[in-house]
């Protein structure tokens, strides 16, 4: 449910923007809006997760399949100048991911699979490269580092794989960059963007068996991200 009414908020915003951006008037919506020093936002879209695996020795790779998942969060947008602005933007995401471990030993398929489900709290600090606008449109970039706190790590949980619990650090540190556009509306100012998220540390937490056939292989496990955003000012 919470898919079609983004789809449909989606699909309305662009053909407002088809209206207003390439109609011949050429109406400059929303003047002065980036003149001001602070302004405010929510954002909602998708993402796709999976990990980046690196193994101690050379073996058949751990499959992850990535399923769609939901972005909600605010906005706060500091202008620094006519070109480059600050941006805090808090949320939480959500995201599923299903593995399926390759070690021979596992003889079942509840054994060899494993539901990761994971709740974020999503906080990243971002810096935000502007061109010239342009009628009522405008480019950007963006890059930054995020903070994450896992929800769902079940890192305090003295089961492991073998009880059929896959485990992972609560806190995780990420770089982000992406790009979109700025589209000038005649109420609010809409902003479609994509950008990639990669965590910068090891999230595994591992099993007590050194030699477990889920984790003993594996030197770090990263999870990379994909986040399209609908971004409304």
């Amino acid at each position: 449910m919470r898919h079609i009414l983004v789809i449909i908020v989606v699909v309305l915003g662009f053909q407002t923007a088809g209206a207003q951006l390439f109609s011949k008037e050429k109406i400059r919506n929303l003047e002065n809006f980036d003149q001001k020093r602070l302004t405010w936002g929510y954002y909602l879209g998708f993402n796709s997760y999976d990990y980046k695996f690196d193994y101690d020795e050379v073996t058949e790779d751990i499959i992850t399949e990535t399923t769609a998942g939901f972005n909600v969060g605010l906005v706060g947008d500091v202008r620094l100048n006519d070109y480059f602005n600050l941006r805090l933007e808090p949320g939480i995401v959500f995201a599923t991911r299903n593995l399926t471990f390759p070690n021979p030993s596992l003889m079942t398929e509840t054994e060899r699979n494993r539901e990761v489900t994971s709740t974020y709290i999503h906080v990243p600090l971002l810096v935000k490269f502007s061109t010239k606008r342009n009628n009522n449109w405008k480019p950007f970039v963006v890059a930054g580092a995020s903070w994450s706190s896992n929800l769902s790590s079940n890192s305090d949980n003295p089961d492991d794989n073998s009880a059929g619990q896959f485990r992972q650090t609560a806190n995780v540190f990420n770089y982000e960059l992406g790009i979109g556009i700025d589209l000038y509306l005649f109420y609010f100012k809409f902003s479609p963007s994509i950008r990639g998220v990669f965590a910068m540390g090891d999230e595994l937490v591992r099993d007590a068996d050194p030699n477990s056939p889920w984790t003993g292989n594996i030197t770090s496990m990263q999870s990379r991200g994909v986040f399209i955003n609908f971004t409304f000012q």
